[in-house]
């Protein structure tokens, strides 16, 4: 399992970020199991306590039948007076063992169930009743700020807002406060589970060595090292507790004592930066729902790399809505909405309308996506670049109408160009010393472990209507045209492992260090889960199509493909690497890029491998119509004139299978 930490700090509880709220699980999840633990427990304890109360009734019984024998007066009783002494004296010693097992039950009760039945009653129950609050304080909160999310820009109401801005703060205090709570009782049941689980079995045995030293003077040292070793340990948990609970105190106090400002939105009194390549927060999308209607929904956005990433509330971990190089960023005016900005991808086809909380927000959004899609993420020191690009980010700060649409863009939206020298995984060879991983791939390299349909189709992927586009902006039309005239066509069920920028095209050492970076960030981050795709390869293309919809999801020319290969160990995994153009620097021929694409398959990848290099054999061939017939002749073909390889991979898997997520054998 990751590591996960053992405390939830009280700084985090104003932000409430869904990595908070994750944490905030493994807390609850635990709270939800001591309880089930708890229950059980206490049932077996008052079981052993019923035990002991029914030997004390049992002993006391005994004692009142022996003394019984006496008042019988049997006809035939004589000599009976030796046996009445007998058991009086009996009678005396189960009466003394009575008294003896009336405390130990006594003892029991009070050392061993009541703490386990207060730690049920007082602590659990609080950590319940917390949960409740706290649930409750989110959800007003969430309906205020969709009041204040709502707040029009014209004709404003001086009144209203002043109202929705006290409603705000007053519902952001009371989820403070109810998580500030609820924290500090989270964090202190981790030490009270411990007292709790101790207390009564240490009470137990204690109560049980006092039973035995009365009754026949027998006690073992060693166990009285180990009773006093316990004692002194939960001495120690229990100053560990105080302490704890005193600097909570003081924290929750000190974070409780700020400006009523901090809880009010658009009231922010630090200057705007306007240098930063990294930004997170809260910002309000709107989605299509129908030809003029539009939806607003409030969801976590934070950058990484060179992506735009979301994370819903209570997911685990983001994914990626938009690819931010050579984007464009600008304010514009919608529906009547403050703070909104338009994100519009280098071809022009996506784009996207969020919209801030507050104008600093807004504002550092802005630069920080204008500072993103110049790339200056990848340079020695971005802030000083960022400094130089801040006029730009600032001009991009003015409002225009949202119908209104940027002239400029990238020198050449066409991102990947045919181009290069193309080595298959046959002409490769490996010549002096292993390079090292750092000339392969940089360091810290952003990893894509999934391919994303368009951001529009973000928040609405089931949502009918409209034709489909994948996010690389082929069309079906394209790939259907492309694939008539194809001599070839080969299709292999794979799952997309991950993708990621490497450093050339010509080694295939870079394909196994992509290979083994993508395998340990999935180990790493627990995400094993993966899409089934078919790929489909042909004379002149490589396409990753969706099996449940026929929609391309990514697709190369074959010139573009300029190293492939299969792993050394693992058959079944395979890659290659494409070569695109790069144009940030200003250059217009572009510097060539290289890119890494790591697959699974169903069959052995050296099959994959064999069909590209076939592939890009007949594209050649294609250019000698003599060499072309020679190939031709020398391989099978089908009844159509198309080459014949393999028999087909995907069978009945179109039937709805291949939409299912399956978990990874790497």
């Amino acid at each position: 399992m990751p590591a996960v930490h053992h405390k939830l700090l009280l700084e985090d509880a104003l932000q409430d970020s869904p990595q908070s709220r994750s944490l905030l699980s493994v807390f609850e999840e635990d709270a939800g199991m001591l309880t089930d633990y708890t229950n059980q427990l206490l049932q077996s304890m008052q079981r052993v306590f019923g035990a002991q109360s029914e030997m004390g009734l049992a002993t006391e019984q005994l004692s009142q039948q022996l003394l019984e024998y006496e008042k019988k007066n049997f006809a035939l009783g004589k000599g009976d007076e030796e046996v009445i002494t007998t058991l009086q004296n009996f009678a005396k010693t189960v009466g003394e063992l009575n008294s003896l097992h009336s405390e130990l039950a006594n003892q029991m009760a009070d050392s061993m169930v009541f703490p386990l039945i207060q730690f049920r009653e007082k602590d659990l129950t609080e950590i319940s009743t917390l949960k409740e609050i706290y649930g409750i304080a989110t959800d007003e909160h969430e309906a205020a700020m969709v009041k204040y999310s709502r707040l029009p820009k014209k004709k404003e109401n001086e009144k209203l807002k002043a109202d929705l801005v006290k409603e705000v703060a007053y519902t952001r205090r009371k989820q403070h406060q109810a998580s500030l709570q609820y924290y500090c009782a989270l964090n202190a049941l981790q030490y009270r589970k411990r007292v709790a689980m101790l207390e009564p079995m240490l009470g137990y045995t204690q109560a049980q060595i006092s039973f035995f030293k009365k009754g026949i003077e027998l006690v073992s040292k060693k166990m009285d090292n180990f009773l006093s070793s316990v004692s002194n340990m939960t001495q120690n948990i229990q100053a560990q507790l105080d302490s704890e609970a005193e600097a909570m105190r003081v924290s929750q106090k000190e974070l409780l004592s700020v400006e009523d400002t901090v809880y009010m939105p658009d009231k922010d009194t630090e200057p705007v930066n306007r240098t930063l390549i990294q930004k997170a927060g809260y910002l309000n999308i709107r989605n299509k729902t129908g030809l003029v209607t539009t939806a607003w929904d409030r969801l976590y956005f934070f950058t990484q790399g060179g992506n735009l990433m979301c994370q819903p509330r209570g997911a685990v971990a983001g994914g990626m809505v938009l690819d931010l190089d050579n984007s464009s960023v600008m304010a514009v005016e919608c529906e009547d909405r403050r703070y909104c900005f338009q994100i519009t991808s280098p071809s022009g086809k996506t784009s996207m309308i969020l919209q801030a909380e507050s104008k600093k927000e807004y504002e550092e959004w802005i630069c920080t996506v204008n500072n993103i899609s110049r790339q200056i993420y990848l340079t020695d020191n971005p802030e000083a670049v960022a400094i130089r690009l801040n006029q730009t980010a600032i001009q991009a700060v003015t409002p225009i109408t949202s119908f209104e649409k940027r002239q400029d863009g990238s020198p050449n939206p066409d991102r990947a160009k045919p181009g290069g020298v193309h080595t298959t995984s046959s002409d490769s060879q490996k010549t002096g010393a292993a390079p090292e991983p750092e000339d392969l791939i940089a360091p810290g390299t952003p990893i894509q472990f999934d391919i994303m349909l368009p951001a529009s189709e973000f928040q609405d992927q089931n949502r009918g209507g409209g034709r489909r586009t994948n996010p690389f902006g082929e069309t079906d039309d394209d790939c259907t045209a492309e694939s008539d005239d194809s001599l070839l066509q080969q299709v292999f069920a794979v799952r997309f492992l991950g993708s990621m920028a490497v450093r050339c095209g010509n080694n295939q050492e870079v394909i196994y260090e992509a290979m083994r970076q993508v395998l340990a960030a999935r180990a790493i981050h627990n995400i094993f889960r993966t899409t089934e795709s078919h790929l489909m390869v042909t004379s002149s293309s490589l396409r990753l199509i969706d099996p449940q919809t026929q929609v391309t999801r990514i697709s190369f020319q074959l010139e573009e493909v300029c190293q492939f290969a299969a792993h050394q160990e693992n058959p079944r995994l395979m890659g290659y690497v494409v070569e695109g153009r790069d144009w940030s620097d200003g250059n217009e021929e572009g510097e060539p890029s290289f890119s890494a694409f790591v697959f699974e398959s169903n069959t052995e990848g050296e099959k994959i491998c064999y069909t590209i290099n076939l592939a890009k054999e007949i594209s050649e061939a294609k250019k000698d119509p003599e060499a072309l017939a020679q190939l031709m002749k020398n391989m099978p073909l089908t009844n159509d004139g198309k080459f014949l390889l393999l028999e087909p991979e995907t069978g009945n898997e179109n039937n709805g299978a291949g939409q299912e997520d399956l978990e990874s054998e790497a």
